[in-house]
């Protein structure tokens, strides 16, 4: 099961797409008008293209809808853009780009990598459009041996669909692949349906689904859509970039240094405490510090810093480690000093 897939409830008539996997075996579907609620793995199945097509046959000797009706209780699949490495033999794999989404894609995919003369070259690999629940091949193989050497992918993206429908911004996206998470684990690839290695490139841009506006009770435990809160980060080497410009014109650029060990905790972030935040607006908080202390740390010159992030349900980890292992300017990260904060601190080496 993968985002972008549509399943139906086992004990409710209610049927969506997955648009989040949550802790505890939990996954966070949307149903229509852009509600979202969060049910069991256990709860939900996979809605199949052969069932949806039977289904469709059969609503077609029920009395006609109009047409207006129709488009405005449709359940769209937002989300759902992979970078799919599927394995040729044991040495080899082939590239693949996938929408797994109920929009058009038209992409275009490149390759950033250091130039001799220093900076960084792009390379064009291959631009298209996907149409939706759809793939393309990419011509070049990438070995095993070579691993290190595998350039920084860059997806470029607009949106498409014929019709009424919100604007979405296009979508940009760089992956670098690392060894510590990308042979970590192999899935059954969307679309393809093959085993391989994949990222998602979309997970955090920002779901268009209509919000409503009093038009629908809202379901029990539904959690109405809500714009992404997460910022926009500086990238590290325009920071750099900037700072030795300004060597020659002091107070050009000021990064704050960050410490040497940041204590993530809600009660070292908020002093006043949480006020009325919900666990996701505090999850929120705590990322934004991770993000901003890191890229500081970066842009800055430091060689490492660590984050102590406590046990807990073990989220915040989880996703600290997630951004990590793809991060461009991050060399390794582990677990930081065992026998003073436990398996409760990530140590992060900085390039």
């Amino acid at each position: 099961m993968n985002i972008g897939d549509k399943v139906r409830l086992l004990r409710a008539k209610e049927q969506g797409v997955v648009s989040r996997f949550l802790p505890g075996d939990m996954i966070e579907i949307e149903i229509e008008d852009g509600f979202r609620i969060p049910v069991m793995r256990s709860e939900i199945v996979p809605v199949s293209p052969l069932e949806a097509e039977r289904l469709l046959k059969t609503n077609t000797y029920a009395p006609q809808k109009p047409a207006a009706s129709a488009s405005s209780s449709a359940i769209l699949s937002n989300q759902g853009i992979y970078l799919a490495f599927l394995p040729v033999n044991d040495r080899e794999y082939t590239l693949h780009l996938i929408n797994n989404t109920d929009w058009e894609f038209a992409y275009a995919l490149g390759e950033e990598s250091a130039a001799p003369a220093g900076g960084v070259q792009f390379r064009g690999v291959h631009s298209g459009l996907l149409k939706p629940k759809s793939q393309q091949k990419m011509n070049d193989l990438y070995t095993h041996a070579t691993f290190e050497n595998w350039p920084t992918f860059v997806v470029q993206g607009l949106w498409f669909r014929a019709g009424k429908s919100s604007l979405r911004p296009p979508l940009v996206k760089r992956f670098k692949a690392r060894a510590s998470t990308f042979f970590k684990n192999k899935v059954t690839v969307p679309v393809l349906s093959q085993p391989g290695f994949q990222t998602q490139l979309d997970a955090e841009a920002e779901s268009t689904a209509p919000a409503p506006a009093g038009t629908r009770p809202q379901p029990a435990g539904a959690v109405p859509q809500r714009p992404s809160a997460r910022p926009t980060t500086i990238r590290p080497d325009e920071l750099k970039a900037e700072m030795l410009k300004a060597k020659t014109d002091l107070g050009a650029l000021s990064v704050e240094k960050p410490s040497s060990v940041v204590d993530l905790h809600v009660e070292a972030l908020l002093p006043n405490g949480p006020g009325n935040r919900t666990p996701s607006d505090l999850l929120t908080v705590q990322l934004h510090h991770f993000e901003k202390n890191l890229e500081n740390a970066i842009a800055s010159g430091m060689n490492d810093i660590t984050f102590i992030h406590g046990v807990g349900s073990g989220a915040l980890k989880t996703e600290i480690h997630r951004r990590l292992g793809q991060h461009p300017n991050v060399r390794f990260f582990e677990d930081a000093q065992k026998q003073k904060f436990g398996y409760g601190a990530t140590k992060v080496t900085i390039k």
